[in-house]
């Protein structure tokens, strides 16, 4: 028999690494003999990085940049095994988590740590790039990513302008001509899974600024902010990104991505299953075993847990889904691409308790899953 485990990190308790080890353990308690791919998985957001060079045996790089704030962090990004490809979250030096919740203004946090991380990838060789770009806490359309790369943004004093979304209302003029020449062989893919354009009702400001700090005289700031930023992208680049979708992703970090390193904006899950080839291994298993923390209507749409099973179907592989809880919606993914569907717990616990044994919870699980995929294959025979 020939599976592939394809989980997600469940946050706070298992890396996706971790996650298939303890499925593959389970698996092999039931079927000694099962040829076992283990591919860690990830939707674009948090925990990205880690599958992604767990998969392909790569590497963390740590690096000293700037975050939201004027003040330097500790961040990180990923080097794939092949050598040549970077994957960035954009949350680990410009992400809410970051700041308290005292600091958090999107009139002055800026994604100038984004930049930096690029160009020592850069440095180190890579010249394909995977970014994830959820959890901001930002709102200055990657103004401050475009500078870090060389990219000067002026006022009309001629002035370098500052930091920040509500800096952009000040903005008069944009030059590329000095930005890093290495950007001209590189490719950018950006995990994007809204499709907020950058500006308006339904925009970076009026729908995520509030979580960010801002207030409603805040919102109106910094989307008039963004709509004369859009102008003058419009006007200098000749790259219109005000009704892009996505351009709102990130506090328009998807507008700076497309204007400044033309840079394309897919699915998560999707970027992360043609970078782990993921097709190739589903086409020939007989089985498909996935996992994440909470299972539930939405896990169909943008995770890589509904992406993996739409997949499997496409080639009649069978999908059994693990998860630290079911919601109560849970059931329609049956009509959906996944056959079976399992909770970790099994009995009455407490969620650290749950969260500190996860690991020894889904080898459980798996095991007893796996024991009636058994009975169910003895019947098949004794019918015969």
């Amino acid at each position: 028999m020939r599976i592939v485990i394809a989980p997600q990190a469940l946050k706070g308790s298992l890396t996706a690494a971790e996650a298939g080890q303890a499925i593959a353990l389970g698996i092999h308690a039931i079927y000694p003999e099962a040829e076992v791919k283990i591919i860690p998985m990830a939707d674009g957001g948090e925990g990205t990085v880690q599958a992604l060079v767990d998969a392909t045996e790569g590497k963390i790089v740590r690096q000293t940049v700037m975050g939201p704030l004027d003040q330097t962090v500790q961040a990180f990004y990923g080097v794939l095994g092949d050598g040549k490809t970077a994957v960035i979250e954009m949350a680990a030096c410009a992400g809410l988590p970051l700041l308290t919740p005292e600091q958090r203004d999107p009139r002055i946090t800026t994604t100038y740590g984004v930049g930096e991380l690029i160009r020592a990838a850069l440095d180190r060789g890579c010249r394909a790039f995977i970014i994830g770009i959820g959890g901001s806490a930002t709102n200055d359309g990657g103004a401050g990513m475009a500078q870090a790369l060389g990219a000067v943004l002026c006022t009309a004093e001629g002035k370098p302008i500052a930091q920040g979304g509500a800096a952009l209302s000040t903005l008069e003029s944009i030059s590329i001509e000095h930005m890093d020449p290495r950007l001209q062989e590189c490719m950018f893919d950006v995990a994007c899974d809204v499709t907020n354009p950058l500006c308006g009702p339904e925009g970076a400001s009026t729908i995520y600024g509030p979580q960010k700090g801002a207030t409603p005289d805040i919102v109106q700031q910094l989307d008039a902010a963004l709509s004369h930023y859009a102008a003058i992208v419009q006007r200098d680049l000749h790259c219109s990104v005000a009704e892009q979708p996505g351009a709102g992703a990130a506090g328009g970090l998807g507008a700076g991505l497309m204007a400044f390193l033309h840079a394309t904006l897919r699915p998560g899950a999707q970027i992360i299953i043609e970078a782990l080839q993921l097709e190739t291994h589903i086409r020939h298993a007989d089985l498909v075993i996935t996992a994440e923390g909470q299972i539930d209507g939405q896990t169909m749409y943008g995770k890589s847990v509904g992406a993996t099973a739409r997949l499997a179907k496409h080639y009649r592989v069978p999908v059994i889904a693990l998860a630290g809880s079911l919601a109560t919606d849970y059931r329609t993914l049956y009509n959906l691409g996944i056959d079976a569907i399992n909770a970790l717990p099994s009995g009455p616990m407490s969620l650290d308790y749950a969260m500190e044994h996860a690991a020894l919870l889904m080898t459980e699980a798996t095991e007893r899953t796996l024991r009636l995929v058994k009975i169910g294959q003895n019947m098949q025979y004794r019918l015969q």
